[in-house]
């Protein structure tokens, strides 16, 4: 050893003197710690410690994205990421062997596994097409995740997997699709917005009666005034009886009575008789 304790002092069968490091893993090589060996050769290839890398992968991360984080290879990560992997994989048979709570009504209790199994079989899809994977989280639960692509819907399903319960909860609309809970997305119709709603009831409300289409939604959607009955119209006078005319009788002439004849006044002698205007003024008296 050297004075100062940090190097080994050696020489060879020539005389000739060498020195090493006294380091950890010299330390640990010397006592024949192998596994301790490899450990700090690990440490001193990357920038994570195995317990980080361990953690990392259990939480859920790729071995490709922790060794690009450990600045290292795939392959140095891989003793460590090894073991969590193959539990990661447990985990997901285990869940699929779980119950699996579905929503009220539907039928019967059956486990992940089945489930799904049942739904892909009336899709006439085998149940190879899933691939399952688990990661723990933070609260202890594990997010179990399922991949699938098929004819009708592709997707990524997630589930919440109780271990200490042994049950399955369904996070997503794929996860819901998976177990046979809603229809393949490629068959749902397209969601009607409010005008087409309301379109749609005054359709039935008007016995198929088509609407313009330029009215407004906002009246479409109200209810429509009951109509004021409207007052009964005046009966018309019914024409009056026409009288039927009756040829007028045929009447005589009349005949013109005759004028009366005048007869002359006799003048009664007894009176004296009264001078005229001419006799008073010219004179004379009336001749007999």
């Amino acid at each position: 050893m050297s004075e100062d304790g940090k190097r080994l002092l050696m020489v060879d069968d020539a005389g000739v003197e060498h020195d090493l490091d006294v380091d950890a893993r010299l330390r640990a090589a010397l006592r024949g710690e192998t596994s301790r060996l490899g450990q700090l050769e690990m440490t001193m290839d990357s920038v994570l410690r195995p317990r980080d890398i361990q953690a990392r992968i259990r939480a859920g991360e790729s071995p490709e994205a922790v060794a690009e984080a450990a600045q290292t290879s795939v392959d140095k990560i891989m003793p460590y990421a090894g073991p969590v992997l193959a539990e990661r994989e447990h985990v997901a048979q285990r869940a699929q062997r779980s119950s699996v709570r579905r929503t009220a009504g539907a039928d019967g209790v059956r486990s992940l596994g089945e489930a799904v199994e049942a739904h892909l079989r009336s899709e006439h899809i085998g149940p190879d097409v899933v691939t399952w994977d688990a990661w723990r989280r933070e609260d202890g639960r594990w997010t179990l995740t399922a991949e699938f692509e098929t004819r009708p819907r592709s997707g990524l399903a997630h589930f919440t997997y109780d271990m200490p319960g042994s049950y399955v909860l369904l996070d997503d609309e794929d996860a819901r699709w998976l177990v046979g809970e809603v229809i393949a997305t490629a068959t749902l119709a397209a969601p009607l917005d409010d005008l087409q709603q309301a379109r749609a009831r005054r359709r039935v409300s008007l016995d198929d009666e088509e609407l313009p289409l330029g009215e407004d939604a906002i009246g479409m959607v109200s209810p429509e005034p009951e109509p004021e009955p409207a007052p009964d119209p005046e009966p018309e006078p019914e024409p009056a009886p026409v009288a039927e005319t009756e040829p007028e009788p045929e009447t005589e002439p009349e005949v013109q009575p005759e004028p009366p004849v005048r007869r002359p006044v006799r003048k009664s002698r007894g009176r004296a008789s009264v001078p005229s205007w001419d006799e008073i003024m010219f004179g004379g008296g009336k001749q007999e």
